[in-house]
C-alpha cells in the first residue's frame, strides 16, 4: 500500500518544514538480516501539521518473525503482495525532501532507513538530519517513562487506536508528543505569515462559532420556597441563629 496525501500542496519558503516518520521491520538488525516493512511520514510546518503524509508497506523477501507479528500485526502473507522498496523510493526521497527527520529512538529508524537505501543503492540520510524525540523527552522529563504510550499520556493525546504499532498512527502520534516537547500547541501561533498559503483545511476541522444566548432566568418556585422553609424550620439551633 502506498498512500501520499495532498501533493499539490506545496510548502515554499513560509516556515520550518520537518517530517515525523516511525517503522516497522522484521526484527531489530538490519545488520543480521532484517528488514523495514513499513514507514509512515507526517509533514509539519512551524510545528503544525499540514495534512500530508506518506505510508507504505514493503515485502521485505523474508518470512516474518513471529515475535515481530506481534508488535505490528503485519504477517508475511499480508506483505507478500506489497511492493518491494525499490518501488517506492523515489516517492519516499521526493516526500522527505531534505527536510530534518523526526523519531522516536531516532537512532532506530535510520539504521532501517539508510540499509534500505544502502541495498538499493542510495546514498544514506545523513544524521545531522536526525532529531531523537526519545533525547528530548529524557531531557525534559529525566527519571519519568519515555516511551510514545507513556509521553501520549503525560501530554493528554488521545491513543485509543493503538492496538498495535502502527508506522503511521505512530508517526502522528509521535507529530504531537513532539510539538509538546518543544514548546505547546501555541508555538506555531503567528510564525507564519500567511498560514491560508497552507493547504491545511481538508486536515482541519471546521470552526463551528456559536452564537451568543441570552442567560436563561433561574428563579426557584413558590413550592420549592414553601419546601425550603419548611426544612429550615426543623432545624434545630442553626449556625446562622447565633448571628442574628
Amino acid at each position: 500500500m502506498f498512500l501520499l496525501v495532498s501533493e499539490s500542496a506545496r510548502i515554499d519558503n513560509i516556515g520550518m518544514r520537518e517530517i515525523v516518520f516511525d517503522t516497522e521491520t522484521t526484527g531489530l538488525s538490519p545488520a543480521g538480516g532484517d528488514r523495514m516493512v513499513e514507514i509512515g511520514c507526517v509533514e509539519i510546518v512551524n510545528r503544525v501539521e499540514t495534512g500530508r503524509h506518506f505510508h507504505a508497506y514493503f515485502n521485505p523477501d523474508r518470512s516474518m518473525p513471529s515475535e515481530a507479528e506481534a508488535v505490528h500485526g503485519l504477517s508475511t502473507i499480508f506483505l507478500s503482495d506489497k511492493p518491494r522498496f525499490p518501488e517506492l523510493v523515489e516517492a519516499l526521497l521526493d516526500f522527505i525532501a531534505d527536510s530534518p527527520l523526526v523519531a522516536h529512538n531516532a537512532g532506530f529508524d535510520f539504521g532501517f532507513l539508510n540499509h534500505e537505501l544502502g541495498l538499493c543503492g542510495r546514498p544514506s540520510v545523513c544524521t545531522s538530519r536526525m532529531v531523537d524525540t526519545l533525547s528530548l523527552a529524557r531531557s525534559r522529563h529525566p527519571g519519568a517513562k519515555h516511551s510514545l504510550d507513556a509521553l501520549c499520556m503525560r501530554f493528554g493525546i488521545d491513543r485509543s487506536q493503538r492496538i498495535k504499532h502502527g508506522a503511521l498512527l505512530d508517526a502522528q502520534l509521535l507529530a504531537q508528543v513532539y510539538v509538546e516537547l518543544t514548546g505547546g500547541r501555541q508555538i506555531g501561533l503567528g510564525l507564519v505569515a500567511d498560514m491560508q498559503s497552507l493547504d491545511v483545511a481538508a486536515s482541519a476541522s471546521s470552526v463551528k462559532v456559536r452564537e451568543r444566548r441570552e442567560p436563561r432566568p433561574h428563579a426557584p418556585l413558590v413550592e420549592e420556597l414553601n419546601r425550603h422553609r419548611a426544612f429550615i424550620e426543623k432545624l434545630v439551633n442553626p449556625l446562622w441563629s447565633r448571628f442574628a
